[in-house]
C-alpha cells in the first residue's frame, strides 16, 4: 500500500516537474541569444514582483528534485551493467599483463640465441686465418681452450643451477668472475666477447639469487638447509637482503605454529600465554642464534636483528592482551593477569643471553592491562566492602571461618566487624598477587589503591555513625552507599577497634610482603633493586602514617559527636554557658561544693567508654587511652574556643564573682584529676586547663579583687574531686579519711595547678 502511494506520488510530481520544465525552458530563451544584453534584462524585468519569485524558486526546486530522482534511477538501471564492464576491465588488465610476461620471456630468449650464435660466429677463424683475438691459431694453441671455455661456460651454469649444486655454482661464478678480471688487465678478449661474458655471469648469479630466496621463503626449509641458503646469498654480494629472508623465515616458521594454537583450546589464559611464548620467543631465539652464525656482529645486521625482535615481541604482547589479559583485567582478576605476565616475562628474559632485553618491552606493553586488573580489583575490595557494611551490625567476632586461609596467621587472633573481617579477606588475597607488580614498578600504585580504599572504608563507618548524616557531603569518595548506623556506644567503639586494628597491625603487616618479595628478577643492575628495596621502606612508613592520619579523622568524628552531645541538648541549647558561673551569688558556706553537672556526665561517659574500650582492646590499650585523652581534650578546646562564653566572662553586663571563679577553678580541678586518674591526662590537656584557669583569673582581676585571696587550698579541690569520682564511679569512701590516689600522676597533676596559681601569684 505504501510502495503504491510512493509511486503515484512520484508519478505525480515528476509529472508537474515536466510541465514546470518545459514552462522553464520557455523562460530560459532570452537567455540563449548571442544579443543577450544583461543590463537591460534586469532592468525590463526589474519589476518581477514577489509571487513570480516565488513561483520561480519552486521550479528550481522541482528541478533539482526530479534531476535527483533521475540521477538515482539511472543509477540503478546502470548499476549491474557497470559491475560486469568492471569486470571485463580487470579480466583484460590481466591478460594484457601475461601477454607482456611471454612477450619479456621470447625477448629473452631470442637474445640468449642471438648471443650464443655470436660467440660460435667469432670462435671459428675468419679467411685470412686469424683467431678472435688477432692471433694466428697455430701460434698460440691455447686459445682454443679459451674459446672452449667460453662456449661451454654459460651451459655449465645452467646445469649447476638446474640441478641446485650451489657450491659448486658458487666456484663456477667466481671462476668466471677471475677469468672477466683477468681479461680486463691483460686485455686478452675482444670487448663485446668480455661483455658477453659477463653477461651471462650477471644473468645466472641472479638466477641463483632467485633460488636462493626462494627456497629460504620455502616453510619446509629449515635448519641447515636455511643456513647454507642464507649464508650462499650473502657470498653473492646481498647480505641485507639475505638477512631479512633469514628473519622473514623464522617469523614464517612460528606464524605456521601458531595455527594450530587457539585461546579456546586453553582452559585459562596462563596456558595459552605459555604456549604462545614458547613459539615466539624459541623462534627469536634460534633467528638471534643464526644471525650471529652467519653475519657475526656487524651493527647493521644486529640493529635490524633487534628492530625485528622486538616488533615480533609487540606483536606478542597484542596477541596476550587480545586472549588472556584483556578478559582478567575487565573482570579484576589481577592474580591471573599477574600470572600471564610473570610467565611472558620468564620466557622472554632467557633471550637476555643472545643480547636481546626485550623485558622492558614487555612491561610497557603490558603496564596498562595489568593497571587496569589492579583498579578493578581495588574497585571489586570497595564495593564488597560497603555491601557488608550495609548490613553489619557493629559486633566484634572472631573470623567466621577459622581455618580459612587469610594469608596472615595473627589475623586469626583478633576480633573485627564482618565488614572489616571481609575487607582484610581481600587485602590479604591482594598482597598475594602483586609480585609481578613490583618488576613493573607498581608498587606504589598498588599501595595508593589500597590507601584510596582504606579511606572510603573509612568515610563509610564514620557515615555509621548517628550524628554524621548531616555531614556527608564532606566524605569524599563514600558516594550515596547506605550503611547501617551503630546506635549503642559500643558498636561506635567497634567501628573505632576496626580502624585501628587494620591501619596499625593488619594492612602493615600484609604490606610487608612488598619488601619480602624478591623484586625486578629480569634486571640485571642489583646494586638498583638493593637502593629500591631501601627505598621501599620510607614509602611504607609513609603510607602507614597515612593510614593513621584516616583513622584519626574517624576517631576525631566519634570525639566531636560526644562531646556536642555533652554541651548541646537535642533542641540546641548549650548545657556549659557563662551564666552558670556568673549566676552564682551568696554565701560561700551555703553552696554545695560539687563539680558541675556536664563535667559530672563527661567523667560518666569516660568511665563508660573505658570500660567498654578495655574489652574491645585487649593488647590495644594505648589505643583506648589516646580515644579517652582525644574525647576529653575536645570538650576542654570547646570551653576554650567558645568566644561567646569568654565575652560574657571578660565583657559581660556583670562580672565573674568569686563563687564563680571558685566553681569554674572546681570544675577544671576536677577534668585534671579523673583524667589523671584514668591515665589519660596529656600534656596538652594540662597546658590548656591551665592557660583557661589563667584566663579566668585574669577577667576576674579585672574586677579589683585578688583571685588567689578568694581561693581555697588546692587540698580542698582535690577532696571535693576525690569525693565526686567515688561517688559517680559508685566506690565507696575511704576509711579514717586516708586515700591512696590510684595514679602515680595524681600528685603532677595537682602540682601542675598549684603552679599556675604560683606563677600568677607571683
Amino acid at each position: 500500500m505504501t510502495t503504491v502511494k510512493s509511486s503515484s506520488r512520484s508519478r505525480a510530481t515528476a509529472a508537474s516537474v515536466k510541465e514546470n520544465g518545459v514552462k522553464l525552458e520557455e523562460g530560459l530563451t532570452p537567455f540563449k541569444s548571442d544579443r543577450f544584453d544583461a543590463e537591460f534584462y534586469v532592468q525590463s524585468n526589474s519589476s518581477l514582483n514577489d509571487k513570480e519569485i516565488k513561483q520561480l524558486c519552486t521550479y528550481l526546486v522541482d528541478l533539482k528534485r526530479a534531476s535527483a530522482e533521475e540521477m538515482r534511477r539511472s543509477v540503478y538501471a546502470n548499476y549491474a551493467a557497470f559491475i560486469r564492464t568492471s569486470k571485463e576491465i580487470s579480466d583484460l588488465e590481466g591478460e594484457l599483463s601475461s601477454i607482456r610476461n611471454l612477450l619479456s620471456t621470447q625477448a629473452t630468449l631470442i637474445h640468449g640465441l642471438a648471443d650464443g650464435v655470436h660467440i660460435d660466429q667469432l670462435s671459428i677463424s675468419d679467411s685470412d686465418g686469424f683467431s678472435v683475438n688477432g692471433t694466428l691459431d697455430s701460434e698460440d694453441p691455447e686459445i682454443s681452450d679459451l674459446d672452449k671455455w667460453l662456449v661451454e661456460f654459460p651451459d655449465l651454469l645452467d646445469v649447476l643451477l638446474a640441478e641446485r649444486r650451489v657450491e659448486e655454482a658458487l666456484a663456477a661464478l667466481d671462476e668466471g668472475e677471475r677469468v672477466v678480471s683477468e681479461a680486463k688487465e691483460m686485455k686478452s678478449l675482444d670487448p663485446s666477447l668480455l661483455l658477453s661474458l659477463q653477461s651471462s655471469i650477471t644473468e645466472r648469479r641472479q638466477k641463483l639469487a632467485d633460488q636462493l630466496a626462494e627456497a629460504a621463503c620455502q616453510p619446509s626449509t629449515r635448519g641447515a638447509e636455511l643456513r647454507a641458503s642464507v649464508s650462499a646469498l650473502k657470498k653473492l654480494g646481498d647480505g641485507p637482503h639475505a638477512h631479512s629472508l633469514l628473519l622473514n623465515a623464522h617469523l614464517q616458521r612460528y606464524q605456521y605454529n601458531m595455527q594450530s594454537l587457539r585461546p579456546s583450546n586453553t582452559s585459562y589464559g596462563g596456558a595459552y600465554t605459555a604456549a604462545l611464548a614458547q613459539l615466539v620467543f624459541s623462534a627469536v631465539a634460534q633467528a638471534a642464534s643464526d644471525s650471529l652464525a652467519i653475519f657475526g656482529e656487524e651493527p647493521a645486521y644486529s640493529s635490524e636483528l633487534v628492530m625485528w625482535a622486538t616488533k615480533q615481541t609487540e606483536a606478542f604482547a597484542l596477541l596476550v592482551k587480545r586472549h588472556a589479559l584483556a578478559s582478567s583485567a575487565a573482570a579484576g582478576g589481577l592474580r591471573a593477569a599477574a600470572e600471564c605476565v610473570q610467565i611472558a616475562l620468564g620466557h622472554c628474559s632467557l633471550l637476555e643471553a643472545r643480547g636481546l632485553a626485550l623485558c622492558p618491552v614487555l612491561l610497557k606493553l603490558f603496564r596498562p592491562s595489568v593497571e587496569q586488573a589492579l583498579d578493578a580489583n581495588l574497585k571489586r575490595i570497595q564495593e564488597s566492602t560497603a555491601a557488608m557494611a550495609a548490613a553489619d551490625d557493629w559486633v566484634l567476632t572472631y573470623p567466621p571461618n577459622a581455618n580459612r586461609q587469610t594469608g596472615s596467621t595473627a589475623a586469626l587472633q583478633h576480633k573485627l566487624t564482618s565488614s572489616a573481617h571481609r575487607f582484610n579477606l581481600m587485602v590479604q588475597d591482594f598482597f598475594e598477587d602483586v609480585g609481578p607488580l613490583l618488576s613493573m614498578q607498581l608498587g606504589g600504585q598498588a599501595l595508593e589503591g589500597l590507601f584510596q580504599v582504606f579511606n572510603f572504608y573509612m568515610n563509610m563507618l564514620i557515615k555509621a555513625l548517628p550524628e554524621s548524616m548531616d555531614e556527608e557531603e564532606s566524605f569524599e569518595g563514600s558516594g550515596n552507599k547506605i550503611v547501617r548506623m551503630a546506635e549503642t556506644e559500643a558498636q561506635q567503639i567497634a567501628l573505632l577497634a576496626n580502624a585501628s586494628l587494620l591501619a596499625d597491625e593488619l594492612l602493615p603487616r600484609a604490606a610487608m610482603k612488598l619488601s619480602s618479595l624478591n623484586q625486578d628478577p629480569y634486571k640485571d643492575d642489583n646494586r638498583r633493586r638493593t637502593s629500591e628495596r631501601q627505598n621501599r621502606h620510607p614509602e611504607q612508613r609513609e603510607w602507614r602514617r597515612r593510614l593513621v592520619g584516616s583513622v584519626d579523622k574517624l576517631k576525631d568524628t566519634f570525639c566531636r559527636q560526644h562531646a556536642l552531645s555533652l554541651i548541646f541538648t537535642e533542641e540546641g541549647d548549650s548545657l556549659l554557658t557563662a551564666d552558670m558561673y556568673i549566676n552564682m551569688e551568696g554565701n560561700a558556706d551555703d553552696v554545695e561544693w560539687i563539680p558541675s553537672s556536664i563535667f559530672q556526665e563527661l567523667f560518666i561517659k569516660l568511665n563508660r567508654i573505658a570500660n567498654i574500650a578495655a574489652d574491645m582492646f585487649v593488647g590495644r590499650e594505648r589505643f583506648a587511652t589516646l580515644l579517652l585523652m582525644r574525647l576529653t581534650e575536645t570538650v576542654i578546646l570547646w570551653i576554650s574556643e567558645d568566644q561567646s562564653f569568654w565575652d560574657d566572662i571578660e565583657e559581660g553586663p556583670r562580672p565573674l564573682g568569686p563563687l564563680g571563679l571558685q566553681q569554674f577553678y572546681l570544675d577544671m580541678k576536677f577534668v585534671v584529676c579523673f583524667a589523671s586518674n584514668g591515665r589519660y591526662l596529656s600534656r596538652n590537656l594540662q597546658r590548656i586547663v591551665n592557660e583557661i584557669i589563667t584566663k579566668a583569673m585574669t577577667a576576674f582581676s579585672a574586677t579589683g579583687l585578688d583571685p588567689y585571696g578568694e581561693l581555697p587550698e588546692d587540698e580542698w579541690f582535690n577532696e571535693i574531686c576525690q569525693d565526686a569520682m567515688e561517688r559517680l564511679s559508685g566506690k565507696p569512701k575511704e576509711i579514717n579519711g586516708e586515700r591512696e590516689l590510684s595514679s602515680p600522676t595524681a600528685s603532677v597533676s595537682a602540682q601542675s595547678i598549684s603552679s599556675v596559681r604560683s606563677h600568677n601569684s607571683s
